[in-house]
């Protein structure tokens, strides 16, 4: 007999789904996934708890599904997350074949939550060891609660110098008219119900390796056992005269994204860079600020990131919004008005009314407060880690948009690669090391970018690309570019194709090298059947 809070519910007959399909079905009212693999039938939460994305429309493989808009991958046996940027897992149902027909059998409360969150250990005061994560970012949130997960019962401390718990980063330039705790991640509660520790404002200023301790600005200091790094990456700084003017703004932080949103409206705003930040700040303010300049030393934005075709499109997207933008030059002075920025000066000549200006280049690792010890960092700055996320100190870790690592798409090279899904693959990896468990990184780097509520995916390494395939057309912004080097495809990017990058990302992670010449076979319609071969 069903107990109150227990519903079943005929939801389908057994010959209405295929194998390997993907079927969104109702259970009192709410949406469930069902899904049937191998001819068996398994029922989970219908939406992805990273953004609300609609499971039945990702990519299944074996018993890995993978989420069409951001990447994230869950087991459809377990619910459980594979892959990032979601922080948590999907609930599963019983599901019962009767007679044909088919019946999912689930409690009211997991219906109404899209999302599960692991178990994990509590904290032993017994144990003594302590694992130290510099960083407030994901790549050492998710390091900590890996811990958790895997049983680490002894101390676990987060000290960053933001004011915040962790929160989603890649919306300060998306959506400028959020709070700060409308973004954050974890709540503070969530942290202190796990113990983990949470140090606000505490900034790491020397460590020493030898006594496994790091000293903090405020002169306290703290000693572990294990040391994660993820102190993170910070915005290039403007070397020109006037750079030291009010309201120049770098976009770091929420109050940072605020600032901007407020001196920005109904004003003339500058924003130098056409980086994803640079782009996102203009799409975003593009129905709010007076006028919009973009100011870009190369031909096109993104084009290192993304090349030459994508970078057209989203630049017409924004010209098509009134975003005025001066390419193949550079801002050579700003000139100010009672200590205010008033006028950017380029290096063409033209000078541009300025009431605020917006710094987007570069991107540096912060990590000087290693200089003068003897761990490992490339000529940026970037700490060396192997694929365990070791540093070449024991007991030493790094993570996040602070490293270079080898990536297998890249046969092994290193690269610094700042995205937010990335950063969480790093803090798994790193807690499963500062276990003992041998883990190596495996990944396929996955982003995206918002512009006028489009959005542009990115699955891989693009790096080094030397052609493109494109499928679909750039001019009607619905299309597939795949990125190669050595004949083989080593990146995609699309705009209104979904689930096509989650699909080829599916593909490279498995370590499927698709050819040159298998891209340009395909159209958008068949690229399924490329999976499955």
């Amino acid at each position: 007999m069903e107990s109150s809070d227990t519903i079943t519910e005929e939801v389908c007959r057994e010959d209405d789904v295929g194998d390997g399909q993907l079927l969104e079905v109702m259970v009192a009212g709410y949406p469930v996934l069902l899904v049937r693999n191998r001819r068996e039938f398994r029922a989970l939460g219908s939406k992805c708890p990273h953004y609300g994305a609609p499971l039945s429309k990702g990519v299944l493989r074996g018993e890995r599904l993978r989420c069409p808009w951001h990447g994230a991958c869950f087991n459809i046996r377990t619910g459980d997350i594979e892959e990032y940027p979601a922080l948590d897992c999907i609930p599963c149902f019983k599901v019962t074949v009767e007679d044909g027909k088919v019946f999912i059998t689930a409690k009211k409360k997991d219906l109404e939550s899209s999302q599960r969150v692991k178990d994990t250990s509590r904290r032993c005061l017994l144990n003594k060891n302590t694992m130290l994560l510099l960083g407030g970012g994901v790549a050492a949130l998710v390091c900590a609660e890996t811990l958790r997960q895997e049983g680490f019962t002894g101390r676990i401390i987060m000290a960053t110098k933001e004011k915040h718990v962790p929160y989603d980063k890649s919306k300060l330039s998306k959506e400028m008219d959020l709070k700060a705790e409308d973004i954050y991640l974890r709540k503070p509660e969530f942290l202190q119900a796990r113990g983990i520790e949470f140090w606000t404002e505490k900034e790491a200023v020397s460590v020493d390796f030898q006594k496994q301790k790091v000293c903090f600005m405020d002169g306290s200091s703290q000693k572990y056992h294990q040391l994660l790094i993820a102190t993170g990456s910070h915005s290039g700084f403007l070397k020109v005269p006037g750079a030291d003017l009010q309201n120049i703004c770098t976009l770091q932080t929420p109050e940072e994204s605020s600032k901007i949103l407020e001196l920005a409206t109904g004003k003339n705003l500058v924003i130098v860079g056409a980086s994803f930040i640079g782009m996102e700040v203009a799409a975003f303010l593009s129905d709010r600020a007076g006028t919009i300049s973009v100011v870009e030393r190369e031909q096109f934005p993104f084009q290192h990131a993304l090349g030459p075709q994508v970078g057209g499109v989203a630049m017409k997207m924004l010209q098509n919004k009134g975003v005025k933008f001066h390419m193949k030059t550079e801002l050579c002075e700003l000139k100010g008005k009672d200590g205010k920025v008033a006028e950017a000066v380029l290096a063409n000549g033209e000078k541009l009314p300025a009431d605020v200006v917006v710094v987007g280049i570069g991107s540096i690792p912060s990590s000087a407060f290693l200089n003068g010890t003897s761990i490992a960092r490339d000529a940026k700055g970037a700490i060396l880690v192997d694929l365990h996320m070791q540093t070449n100190i024991p007991k030493v870790f790094a993570a996040g948009d602070v490293v270079t690592f080898p990536v297998a798409l890249l046969g092994g090279d290193r690269s610094s690669i700042h995205h937010q899904q990335v950063a969480e693959a790093h803090g798994r990896c790193a807690a499963l090391n500062m276990l003992g468990r041998g883990e190596e990184l495996h990944t396929v780097p996955y982003f995206w970018s918002t512009l006028l509520g489009k959005s542009i995916r990115y699955a891989g390494c693009g790096k080094g690309y030397t052609d493109t395939v494109v499928k679909g057309s750039l001019e009607q912004q619905k299309f597939l570019i795949f990125y190669i080097r050595d004949g083989h495809v080593t990146a995609a990017a699309s705009l209104d194709c979904d689930p096509m990058v989650s699909l080829i990302a599916e593909v490279l992670y498995v370590g499927k090298q698709i050819s040159k010449e298998e891209a340009e076979a395909c159209d958008i319609g068949s690229i399924t059947s490329l999976a499955q071969s």
